[in-house]
């Protein structure tokens, strides 16, 4: 592992092979060639290595280091999160698309998992625990198919707050996006969608595995045609009602 591990440290702490050799006193080809694993450093140098960037040697020689970056949240309520961090120690927002829902389900508790999704760069913020998902399905519009949710993590489900929006995670039901009411006296979850011909349902607390709150999303197409789309949809729902009202009125 030394060689992946002295590219990690080097990059870590943000050093250029230049740097790093004018430091360690030796010439910047050297640690290149120690670096792409062709040459081996002799023990003085090992412990010189070991010493600048405060890890042991047989870490040094024998870990994956990069597997600091990987950190493991706990919580009372639910299950293990595994997040990622960057070279600044702050949490990244991985991304769950369509395509990676299936894996996620299997490993959201594995950091390695959450390591290699893609991540999603948003500005200004706040500090918190972050990820993304893709929406499927049309029960939630005008946040149409496609769009990302940019969700910050529940710690615990009494943190809910009814009428608001969340992602919730589950074995049964899947990664959906609903508007939640938390039903405390039951120990369930009410989940309901903003499209009106999709029913509500109740989820147990012990079928959840994350709750990921809205903070923001991005969307993908024209909001103006998707809210045309949804009078349309009311105006076509009131006509059919009034025809049914009006044939059970002529029998």
């Amino acid at each position: 592992m030394l060689a992946q591990n002295l590219n990690y440290l080097r990059k870590k702490n943000k050093l250029s092979q230049q740097g790093l050799a004018e430091v360690l006193e030796l010439p910047r080809t050297t640690l290149g060639d120690y670096e792409r694993g062709k040459t081996e450093p002799n023990l003085a140098m090992l412990l010189k290595l070991a010493d600048y960037f405060k890890v042991k040697v047989d870490e040094l020689i024998r870990s994956d280091l990069s597997h600091q970056d990987l950190e493991i949240l706990r919580n009372k309520d639910l299950r293990v999160l595994a997040i990622s961090v960057d070279q600044d120690n702050r949490g990244n927002i991985e991304l769950v698309d369509t395509k990676a829902e299936a894996g996620y389900l299997q490993n959201f508790s594995d950091p390695e998992y959450i390591r290699d999704l893609p991540k999603i760069a948003f500005p200004s913020i706040p500090d918190g625990t972050y990820r993304g998902f893709e929406i499927r399905g049309d029960s939630m519009l005008p946040i149409e198919p496609g769009s990302i949710v940019i969700c910050s993590y529940v710690e615990r489900l009494s943190d809910i707050k009814d009428g608001r929006t969340y992602v919730v995670v589950s074995k049964d039901e899947g990664v959906v996006y609903k508007r939640l009411r938390n039903i405390s006296d039951r120990n369930t979850l009410f989940l309901q969608s903003d499209n009106e011909t999709y029913l509500p349902y109740e989820l147990d607390y012990q079928h959840v595995a994350e709750v990921w709150q809205y903070y923001a999303h991005l969307s993908f197409s024209d909001s103006k045609s998707t809210f045309n789309f949804l009078i349309e949809e009311k105006l076509a729902d009131i006509q059919r009602k009034i025809t049914a009202i009006h044939n059970r009125v002529e029998q």
